[in-house]
């Protein structure tokens, strides 16, 4: 018989610190959607539920591929709610309405948004392979060493006391960090429990296997800082992460007639120098100009599609060695590409089309894959069924075109 894992994300709507958190946009997608989209993205979870106090959140949450049965009380929606009433409620509201009894119950929490891809499946694993676990709990290395931190029992006019003692050491605060013993701060990724640790008033347990992740993943938003810096790595970072384009894309086309590029943002990297005599100049990069051949080679053709007006965009496509059409009118973008799909008997299936603007979606629902640069607009990233690692005119170009050329 299968195992029935339930992944819960608690997502009340009362967020203080960053108001209406949980639906934030975070790098274009819903904060919630983060978590969802690890859950959806398991192999092993069955079942997901979000629960919430907040209708808005819960439409949002069922947008999202996620179930949300129940509004739960206000009574477990305060500021201070710990989580366990949470997951009590949402235990005895599924046994009692659906005669739903999980084997496995994993929290996921939205505020912690950058994920490894594994880390759900990975906690999973752990706490069936053990079965005197009770739970398993996501660590990173600490960042800081508890054995050189001082508590002040009696306030500032009394001697301090150091918080941990270590065995064979009788100084641990004036020890060399290599000596110390190694500890492990918990994460917000994951958690995994049995449910009748749960029923038995605990989050935990009191046998708790870990999951070691990369402390590069380590995020937690309490506040606007905390997110700009998030949003950074998320963008930046290198990271093998989970994210929520996954959930809708499409697959890239096993054969691709012809590649679309918008030209503002996307050969360019969206900035324009302007000369006092009104000239205009743009910057792209080089490596897309390179690649051009080899990807005509293989039978996949490239245009650029542009409202731009300036014949800075006809001298670039030359040096690129691709067809350009421009001038065309802010509205008129996906009328133009079907006529011209039209035109050369291409099947629209077999067409990709990379964009960074509003004007440019329209373009996505005429072709077969639609691609967003990193930096897009974030209704675009939303939209596209892939985005690059590369922003528009520092690379994206050339990793569609390797991506193309390695399948």
């Amino acid at each position: 018989m299968k195992t029935e894992v339930l992944a819960i994300i608690p997502a009340r709507g009362g967020s203080k610190g960053i108001p209406r958190k949980n639906i934030r946009a975070f790098r274009g997608f819903p904060l919630i959607a983060w978590s969802i989209a690890a859950a959806k993205q398991s192999e092993l979870v069955t079942r997901v539920i979000v629960s919430t106090d907040d209708e808005e959140i819960a439409e949002v949450a069922r947008t999202w591929g996620a179930e949300t049965p129940f509004l739960r009380p206000s009574e477990f929606s305060q500021d201070k709610t710990t989580d366990l009433p949470v997951f009590e409620h949402a235990l005895h509201w599924l046994a009692e309405n659906e005669n739903y009894h999980p084997d496995v119950v994993i929290q996921l929490r939205p505020t912690s948004p950058i994920r490894p891809k594994n880390c759900v499946d990975a906690s999973i694993r752990i706490l069936l392979k053990h079965a005197d676990a009770d739970s398993v709990r996501g660590i990173v290395p600490a960042g800081q060493n508890p054995h050189k931190m001082w508590r002040l029992p009696g306030g500032t006019d009394v001697p301090m006391q150091n918080l941990l003692a270590v065995e064979g050491i009788e100084e641990p605060y004036n020890a060399p960090r290599q000596i110390l013993p190694d500890v492990f701060w918990q994460t917000g990724h994951i958690d995994a429990i049995r449910p009748a640790v749960i029923l038995d008033g605990s989050m935990s347990g009191k046998t708790i296997y870990p999951l070691l992740i990369d402390p590069k993943f380590t995020v937690d938003l309490d506040n606007l800082n905390d997110w700009m810096r998030a949003e950074w790595l998320a963008a930046y970072g290198g990271l093998e992460m989970v994210n929520p384009a996954d959930l809708r894309k499409r697959p890239m086309p096993e054969k691709i007639d012809l590649l679309v590029l918008d030209f503002d943002g996307v050969v360019t990297d969206n900035r324009v120098w302007v000369s006092e005599d009104g000239r205009e100049m743009v910057a792209a990069y080089r490596g897309d100009s390179l690649i051009m051949g080899k990807l005509k080679q293989s039978g996949t053709d490239v245009i650029i599609l542009s409202s731009e007006v300036n014949p800075v965009v006809a001298a670039r496509a030359r040096k690129m060695r691709v067809e350009a059409i421009h001038g065309i009118g802010l509205d008129d973008k996906a009328v133009v590409l079907r006529n011209l799909l039209k035109e050369r008997k291409i099947d629209p299936a077999r067409v990709v089309y990379m964009g960074n603007d509003l004007n440019d979606l329209p373009c996505f629902e005429v072709v077969g894959w639609s691609v967003a640069v990193a930096d897009a607009q974030p209704e675009v990233i939303l939209a596209a069924d892939y985005v690059t690692h590369k922003n528009g005119g520092r690379g994206a170009i050339r990793e569609i075109c390797d991506l193309i050329l390695s399948r």
